[in-house]
């Protein structure tokens, strides 16, 4: 799940050097990224995985270990 995971955060931040990427710091932040490709992203996760995340889950992705966590229980239930 984290290789898939980082495979689409490199779409949508293709500059940030992922290897470098703090697993517990705030994604939006580490990645310099808007709104905007905040939401692509969530399209790229339900497109590429196949999980459709409600709105009201997004504040439990907000770091790479957080959004691992949620990914793989939503995936496995």
């Amino acid at each position: 799940m984290k290789e898939r995971i980082l495979q689409l955060l490199k779409k949508t931040a293709p500059e940030v050097n992922l290897s470098e990427l703090d697993p517990k710091a705030k994604l939006r932040e580490e990645l310099d990224i808007d709104s905007i490709d905040w939401l692509n992203l969530i399209v790229s996760i339900d497109e590429e995985l196949g999980i459709d995340i409600p709105e009201s889950d997004y504040d439990q992705l907000t770091t790479l270990d957080e959004m691992i966590h949620y990914l793989s229980r939503i995936k496995h239930e």
